[in-house]
């Protein structure tokens, strides 16, 4: 078997096509014994959808080793590469100031920036954030969250684009760091990763060779768990380096890469209600819409027998028996209780989308499940989490979100009794709940020598399900109380519930 040609060098151009159109190209010179053959990858210029299946999946798993400094050492950058990034000059992407009225054939333009947003998005520094954190000057910027988890019971890590500085005012290293010590906490678990495009511009776009650098520093530590990468709003400029790291990106990977246009979209993965989207973010999403006039989608309709996304008191009084434990907390419990007491990483691990769509849609319309004909632990698993977080009021009610992140500031031998004193003030319903749930997984923790999930790891899992702000998403310092919060509450929870 023959070696394949050897990547020498990537370069980028604008070329003038016969109609007079411009496309970006992204070029690869390959060797190949003695001649050298310049490859064109053309780029569309216009806004249509690029499959990220054409530009990332045709390559061969046995191409790309996990060894990518191997790989990526075959890479060698031309020195005016790095000194004239392509800016994005696509429509969307320039300032009204600089954006013509009407293209050459007559057609006009829809003006989606303003120069007000061409600017980083300033926003003041986390209320829990200290001033000596190793990492404050990045933090504070809050240019990487976490978000909870999506509908199929993943954490979600954010990434702004909008939020990150000129070049010069941003320590590129440091980034990397922050975001490598944020997915630290994740990475043992099945998460998705968030990549809001809007905002990047020739100002604060880091240099190709810090790309290079951080696609290998992510090792298969962080690659193998992760299940989704969304890039929201994404232009030419960001299919087109896809393209340049291709020869880089094994197949396997590159499908769980996901082009998002418009933040509906979005909604089919996770809620963006309780994501942290910059605001500027969400003001170009609605001008994309009225430029598209894309109608806005219809709230769905309750039906008859709805489970999902509706209050306790709610399935109490449809419940025939009027029990206080829903129905789907109950079955999937028992389940558990029999399947999964030892099954490692349980609570941890993700389902099949499609089986977990399958049983939501059973449950809100009445079909019974029954989970031993799904032989998959994991799959009740994730139908308990996506209960909870399906809930219209969290389970711990807003009334005590502020009272729970500001937990840290009690003494700590005083903790546990003011925790206790705390959810005797929550609804009967959410009460008898909270109470047979935090026993639930206490019993799921005392097999953690076997399924590994100690408290702190099933807080870890279980906070953000069971607490959320109201009018804001969740930010990475206010996730930190709540899952210390949780945690007490499962080590201690036979000093806070008093004995039946």
């Amino acid at each position: 078997m023959t070696a394949g040609p050897e990547v020498v060098r990537l370069k980028w151009g604008r070329e003038a096509t016969a109609d007079r159109s411009e496309m970006v190209v992204v070029g690869t010179v390959v060797a190949s014994g003695p001649e050298v053959t310049w490859v064109r990858v053309p780029v569309p210029t216009e806004t249509g959808t690029m499959a990220t299946t054409d530009l990332l999946v045709d390559l061969q798993d046995d191409l790309v080793s996990d060894d990518t400094s191997k790989t990526l050492g075959r890479l060698k950058l031309s020195p005016l590469d790095e000194k004239a990034w392509p800016t994005e000059c696509d429509d969307e992407l320039q300032s009204v100031s600089e954006q013509p009225s009407a293209r050459k054939d007559g057609k006009e333009r829809q003006l989606l920036y303003s120069d007000d947003e061409t600017l980083p998005e300033i926003v003041d520094p986390p209320p829990d954030l200290k001033w000596d954190d190793p990492y404050y000057d990045i933090a504070r910027r809050q240019i990487v969250e976490v978000a909870g988890d999506d509908n199929f019971g993943r954490k979600v890590i954010v990434v702004s684009a909008c939020r990150m500085p000129p070049s010069h005012q941003l320590d590129h290293t440091q980034l990397l760091k922050y975001l490598k010590h944020t997915l630290d906490k994740y990475v043992e678990s099945d998460y998705s990763v968030v990549y809001f495009h809007y905002g990047l511009n020739s100002q604060n776009k880091p240099s190709f060779a810090w790309l290079l650098e951080a696609y290998k520093e992510f090792d298969r530590k962080y690659k193998k768990n992760i299940k989704a990468l969304y890039i929201v709003h994404p232009t030419r400029f960001i299919k087109a380096l896809l393209v340049v790291f291709k020869p880089i990106i094994s197949m396997k990977f590159g499908r769980k890469i996901l082009y998002v246009n418009h933040l509906s979209e979005l909604e089919q993965y996770l809620k963006c209600e309780r994501m942290v989207i910059p605001q500027c973010v969400k003001r170009y999403d609605e001008r994309i819409q009225a430029a598209q006039k894309l109608k806005p989608q219809e709230p769905k309709k309750q039906l008859p027998h709805q489970q999902f996304g509706i209050s306790l008191q709610e399935l109490r009084e449809k419940d025939p028996e009027h029990k206080a434990m829903p129905l789907v907390m109950e079955q999937t419990s028992t389940y558990i209780k029999k399947h999964g007491l030892n099954k490692e990483g349980i609570f941890r691990r993700s389902a099949n989308v499609f089986l977990v769509k399958e049983v939501l849609e059973k449950y809100n319309n009445g079909v019974p499940v029954d989970f031993e004909t799904y032989n998959d632990v994991h799959l009740a698993a994730v139908i308990l989490k996506t209960f909870l977080r399906e809930l219209p009021e969290p389970l711990l009610t807003y009334n005590l979100y502020n009272k729970v992140v500001s937990l840290g500031k009690v003494q700590e031998n005083k903790q546990i009794e003011t925790i206790a004193e705390m959810i005797k003030f929550l609804p009967e319903d959410n009460y008898t709940v909270l109470r047979y749930l935090v026993e639930f997984l206490g019993e799921i923790a005392d097999y953690s020598d076997l399924n590994k999930m100690t408290a702190s790891n099933l807080a870890l899992v279980f906070g953000p399900a069971l607490l959320w702000a109201k009018d804001a998403a969740i930010s990475l310092n206010a996730i930190n109380p709540i899952n210390n919060f949780t945690q007490l509450l499962f080590e201690n929870y036979t000093e806070i519930f008093p004995a039946k």
